[in-house]
């Protein structure tokens, strides 16, 4: 049985197939973080795009571990060039690592890492990710708007736990989140990606009113908090 662990923000761990991975483990620069880079034990680290809130400490993780970044290709190849074991992968590919198989999807987002000065580095295309594990699939969008290929990500993947963002201005907003649900149809779907700057304040409860009025169940974690499907 799978077991995931909100970090804040859009990074989360997740346990099974005898492995521990975290996506996008933004900790350091992030006042509401459940966890520092320091404590983090992974054996994968999944990254969806380049921008700092993201990539965060991912780099920094995967030296202490020995761990593999699991990214789009010039993002993996960024990491690469830093010293860290990486594989890379692309929108629409799969691959089947010893925990499970891991598939990327579209997201509708960027994906630049601001390098300071007037340095802005091309990260190739975000993603979201489907990574199945114990005969369960995950669902991690990454950040995106609402797209209509939803549906069919929905259609040809029986999805356990769908990660949907709600802070809009840069992701989908609450409202576009529940319609997002409707076409995904998840088992269960939690959000993130909300009060971690003023700009993408939410409230996941008033999601999760809207998101079951509509018919979908909702889990709202706490910071820390942790969820088995």
């Amino acid at each position: 049985m799978p077991k995931l662990t909100y970090l804040g923000h859009d990074a989360f761990t997740l346990e099974g197939g005898g492995a521990r991975l975290v996506f996008d483990p933004f900790l350091k620069g992030n006042p509401l973080a459940a966890a520092t880079p320091e404590k983090m034990v992974v054996d994968y680290v999944l990254l969806t795009h380049g921008h700092g809130d993201h990539l965060g400490d991912g780099i920094e993780i995967a030296k202490a571990n020995n761990a593999t970044i699991i990214a789009p290709f010039e993002l993996a190849s960024y990491c690469g060039k830093q010293g860290v074991q990486v594989h890379p992968m692309h929108i629409g590919g799969g691959h089947d690592f010893p925990f499970g198989r891991v598939k990327l999807t579209i997201a509708h987002h960027g994906s630049g890492a601001d390098l300071g000065g007037d340095s802005l580095a091309y990260m190739g295309n975000p993603c979201g990710f489907l990574v199945t594990m114990d005969g369960k699939t995950l669902y991690h969008a990454g950040d995106t708007g609402l797209f209509l290929d939803m549906k069919l990500i929905g259609e040809r993947a029986k999805i356990d736990v769908a990660l949907l963002p709600i802070g809009d201005n840069f992701t989908m907003g609450a409202e576009d989140a529940v319609t997002a649900a409707s076409f995904l149809r998840p088992e269960v779907t939690i959000p993130m990606h909300f009060n971690t700057f003023d700009v993408i304040e939410a409230d996941p409860y008033a999601f999760q009113q809207s998101a079951e009025t509509a018919g979908h169940k909702v889990v709202v974690l706490d910071f820390g908090g942790s969820f088995e499907f």
